[in-house]
């Protein structure tokens, strides 16, 4: 039944800031695509250094226009590395579904949070395909 539904996942603040998470996530993302920091340099225009600098922590709310390349290019939610940098979040048609996870998904393990991300991640291909 979840499927037929149209997915929109908000993360709530937790206990500890989500910008810890964000360098982390993106560093993930990138090698298990298995690119270098050269690679998406050439394909996202933001230099290299900058996005070691976001992975190790370094910066930790990069602006919306490089979250949204890297959402872009990585084919993730733009929203949720908004909410993990600590940007405002953007409006939402009231009548989408909204399921708010808030600690539940940071309680889980890493590879469990990953299983979710990629189950959305196909929910989503599947709605594509269907068009």
């Amino acid at each position: 039944m979840l499927d037929r539904l149209n997915l929109y996942i908000l993360v709530e603040p937790p206990i500890f800031h989500m910008t810890d998470m964000l360098g982390a996530y993106l560093k993930r993302v990138r090698t298990q695509r298995g690119l270098t920091l050269r690679v998406v340099e050439e394909k996202t225009g933001i230099s290299n250094a900058y996005l070691s600098q976001v992975e190790n922590g370094k910066i930790v709310k990069p602006s919306p226009s490089i979250l949204h390349k890297l959402a872009q290019y990585y084919d993730i939610s733009y929203e949720y590395l908004l909410a993990l940098a600590g940007h405002p979040l953007p409006d939402r048609d009231a009548k989408a579904p909204v399921f708010r996870i808030s600690n539940d998904l940071l309680e889980l393990s890493e590879e469990d949070r990953d299983m979710v991300l990629d189950y959305v991640r196909f929910l989503k291909s599947r709605k594509m395909k269907q068009r």
